[in-house]
């Protein structure tokens, strides 16, 4: 019921993507299937005609003539209208299938290894399972409209050759369809491995990696991790395998054994005159295509199960995984976003990283947030973004829980520097751009974003300017330059930063503006042009700075010290130092660093 309703899905999916071609096909698929049977009775009637000297040979021979045409050039146009298809129906299938991974909301399907494995078998159903139930689909109907009437040929001649003749199919397609299942639940079962070998062939090749994989001699130990998944893979891969040889091997006995004993019978008419010269013709090339096309629909039908218990996967995830149902949109913000009361842990069985948190952060103000590595900086600027939402407590935009407005319209009024920020393997005006995809084309926006991050001149200065690919992966594409075209430039990892600072700015009109370690990667001098140059661009807008370095967090209006997942300190700079608490003893230690 399930592979119904999984191939009521294909079908549909086929239909919409290209339905001239689904039509195209399903016609030569038709004529494909008739041609062996056309063939064989024009044969019969030439024969036929031949010996008992008729002279109407005409009819017989132009039929034949006719299916002959139309057996060589109905492949052409079967190859032709498949491939569209299998284009079409690939496309609307990815695109389905991104669409529905876009949708999610949050980062807690990414961070979860099952979700990867559902993910990885969704995306081969959808990359394989089409074309495959497509190619497969179209021999099945070739193949079934040239067994039905070569079976019914054979039932003119003798029913009883017929009989034993399809009796042969039932154990062959019952073995091959156990097979088929046991295939797809093999592939299910070694998704994981096939992650891991993929992670470490890639880990091999990765140029962030090759520093360290060339410094430590990891490339050996990688290369022997990637061989023993993959030798875990092959050996399942093998049994089945060998399991399928020993099914065809069956298969063929029983198929020799059933041919043997149709073409005594059949001989044994003819010799007693039950039979025509062109009957034995004609079933003797029915009992070859049929025991070819059985053979073949055998294995299609196996190959479709299989195909179709891929798409299966595919479909359960689509199915599975809804776009998110659209809430109230975010307004702007007013007086303050607030933490309440806001509790959160990763999983239900792991420790809790905010414990209690109550923060308010109004609007116009400039927010610092310090602690030591684990009290939970990162997670509490996660939640704002609303990657997650809080376990316990809420999280309010002036005075609504983030959890009843849209994620996508509350992120239009976010910008955000993480300390991971992205590297993309594109121009460098795609790169700044990026942060409002809707002004990719301005290119003066771009710049002037670019000069707030002090990052213009370093830019304008590559060989092709802000064309330039910022990639040793994918060559430029450099109009006329063909396969010689040069690989693209690459930058520091302090010029990285101030193209990601680019980025927020050009989001800079946002409610709410947060930077991860902004300074990382940044020499003194550039940092404090930076941070002058973010106050400048935050005058109206609420600001949070998560930093380790004193010097900058000091800038900051109010300054919120977070220990073992709680506020414990809150106040200005020269409050705190006046408290004689956490943040004082943190700056009096870096500050005894510079003193020494």
């Amino acid at each position: 019921m399930e592979s119904l309703r999984a191939l009521g899905t294909a079908l549909a999916l086929a239909w919409r993507a290209r339905p001239g071609a689904l039509v195209g096909l399903a016609a030569v698929t038709v004529v494909e299937g008739l041609v062996p049977i056309g063939l064989a009775w024009a044969t019969k009637l030439v024969v036929d005609a031949v010996a008992m000297g008729s002279a109407g040979l005409a009819v017989p021979a132009v039929l034949l003539v006719t299916f002959t045409a139309a057996g060589l050039l109905a492949p052409a146009a079967g190859r032709y209208w498949t491939e569209e298809l299998v284009r079409g129906i690939g496309l609307a299938a990815q695109d389905e299938l991104f669409v529905r991974i876009n949708a999610l909301p949050g980062l807690a399907a990414f961070e979860d290894p099952a979700f990867h494995d559902e993910m990885r078998m969704a995306q081969q159903g959808g990359e394989l399972a089409p074309g495959q139930l497509v190619t497969v689909g179209a021999s099945l109907g070739q193949a079934a409209v040239t067994l039905a009437g070569f079976v019914v040929a054979l039932v003119v001649v003798s029913p009883l050759i017929a009989v034993l003749v399809l009796a042969a199919l039932v154990p062959a397609l019952t073995a091959e369809l156990r097979l088929a299942r046991e295939r797809v639940c093999s592939s299910m079962a070694l998704s994981p491995h096939e992650r891991r070998r993929l992670f470490y062939s890639v880990l091999q090749t990765d140029p962030e990696a090759a520093k360290e994989l060339r410094l430590f001699g990891l490339g050996e130990h990688f290369r022997g991790r990637m061989r023993a998944e993959y030798e875990r893979i092959a050996r399942e891969e093998r049994r089945l395998d060998r399991r399928g040889l020993r099914v065809a091997g069956l298969s063929g006995a029983l198929t020799a054994l059933v041919t043997a004993a149709a073409v005594a019978l059949l001989m044994r008419q003819a010799s007693s005159g039950g039979v025509s010269a062109g009957d034995v013709v004609v079933a003797l090339a029915a009992l070859a295509a049929v025991q070819a096309t059985s053979g073949a629909l055998v294995a299609g039908i196996a190959d479709a199960s299989q195909g179709l218990l891929l798409f299966g996967c595919y479909r359960g995830f689509v199915a599975s995984r809804p776009t998110v149902v659209r809430a109230r949109a975010a307004p702007p913000l007013r007086a303050a976003i607030e933490l309440r009361d806001v509790w959160f842990r990763y999983d239900e069985d792991g420790p809790w990283v905010l414990r209690g948190v109550d923060l308010v952060l109004e609007r116009g103000t400039a927010v610092a947030l310090v602690g030591l590595n684990g009290a939970g900086k990162s997670t509490l600027v996660k939640l704002l973004c609303r990657f997650y939402d809080p376990s316990r407590g809420a999280i309010l935009w002036d005075g609504i829980d983030l959890r009843e407005l849209d994620p996508a319209s509350l992120r239009e009024r976010l910008g955000a520097v993480f300390q991971d920020f992205m590297q993309y393997d594109l121009s460098a005006r795609e790169n700044v751009g990026l942060g409002d995809v809707a002004a990719l084309g301005d290119l003066a926006r771009i710049e002037a974003a670019a000069r707030r991050a002090e990052v213009h001149e370093p830019l304008a200065a590559l060989p092709r300017g802000y064309d330039t690919m910022l990639s040793r992966i994918f060559c430029e594409d450099v109009p006329g330059a063909g396969s010689e075209a040069a690989p693209g430039a690459m930058l520091s990892g302090g010029l990285w930063q101030r193209v990601a600072l680019a980025r927020l700015f050009m989001r800079g009109d946002r409610d709410l503006l947060i930077l991860d370690e902004p300074g990382a990667g940044l020499d003194v001098d550039a940092e404090h042009l930076i941070h002058r140059r973010f106050r400048e661009q935050m005058r109206d807008a609420t600001s949070l700075l998560v930093s380790h370095r004193f010097n900058t967090v000091r800038m900051a209006d109010v300054i919120v010290v977070l220990d073992g997942g709680q506020v414990v300190e809150s106040g200005s700079h020269e409050a705190l130092l006046a408290a004689r608490g956490k943040y004082a003893h943190m700056f009096e230690r870096q500050a005894a660093g510079y003193r020494g």
